[in-house]
């Protein structure tokens, strides 16, 4: 497929993100969010970090100005209309399904639907659509501008076709694109949650502080500590993922969610968005 036109459902952190990715790679791309206050947001988010890849002397003016003449925002549902649709929105699996059910109705027979899912079953959301082979996944990590891996998540649906696609044009972005099939976690996140749960662990059991694991991990080569990276994830999302691996798993003691993330998710420290996680922002 000759692949010009990129839609993102989905404004927030992974979706600008994407969105950006997508526009700075040369093709068209929509930005679609139902809340206007969050397109907002996202369109001043792209236009910051532009400004700041012209200060750094990495992006021409001339160059940051065709990025965002790229650039479509819009609330319309309608106007999510492309060759490749990227739904990056809440992670649950009855919004996902919904979502993809409408853009389906409204794109042509060549489409490949994407999913930026980072736990939830591609196969179930496959299944439960009418065209189950045209569904694949693509999972970005945050922040997308700057990290160069994708997951290609392929269930016992896909087509070669789509899977062959997919993987272009994930080049086509300048990423890394890692094929997987379909399994709680995929890859990156299943080998992650060790990380994670078994330094939330120390802290419950009293054995240190978790500046002290940060450190430590860092000073061994670590770009950044656990719980950092938990801030800058956001606790919500990366609690989510734990519970979601753990669930799909059949509940393995090892891989338990902490009671000390639920209780920060409860409270709403979620970490950099929302100025306070583990540490203070």
């Amino acid at each position: 497929m000759n692949v010009k036109t990129v839609c993102i459902c989905g404004a927030g952190t992974m979706g600008n993100g994407i969105a950006q990715v997508c526009a700075t790679a040369g093709f068209r791309t929509v930005l679609y969010d139902l809340d206007k206050e969050i397109l907002q947001k996202a369109k001043n988010n792209i236009e910051n970090n532009l400004i700041k890849l012209v200060e750094k002397q990495k992006v021409s003016e001339t160059e940051k100005q065709r990025i965002l003449k790229r650039l479509q925002f819009t609330s319309d549902i309608e106007e999510c209309v492309g060759n490749i649709i990227i739904e990056s929105i809440v992670e649950q699996l009855g919004a996902k399904i919904s979502l993809f059910n409408k853009v389906l109705a409204i794109n042509n027979t060549e489409a490949i639907f994407a999913s930026n899912t980072s736990s939830l079953s591609l196969t179930e959301i496959a299944k439960s659509l009418k065209e189950p082979e045209k569904i694949i996944g693509l999972h970005f990590f945050n922040p997308a501008p700057l990290m160069k891996l994708v997951e290609v998540v392929k269930t016992v649906f896909t087509k070669e076709e789509t899977l062959q696609t997919a993987i272009s044009f994930v080049r086509s972005l300048n990423k890394t694109p890692v094929i997987c099939n379909d399994s709680p976690g995929f890859i990156v996140n299943r080998v992650a949650r060790p990380f994670y749960i078994e330094s939330l662990r120390l802290i419950e059991e009293g054995q240190t502080s978790l500046e002290i694991i940060d450190g430590l991990l860092e000073n061994r080569g670590f770009k950044m500590g656990p719980f950092k990276l938990m801030d800058l994830i956001g606790n919500d999302i990366n609690y989510a993922v734990s519970c979601s691996v753990y669930e799909q798993l059949k509940r393995p003691t090892r891989l338990k969610p902490s009671d000390i993330q639920k209780e920060k998710v409860d409270k709403g420290e979620l970490g950099k968005k929302t100025g306070k996680g583990y540490y203070q922002y």
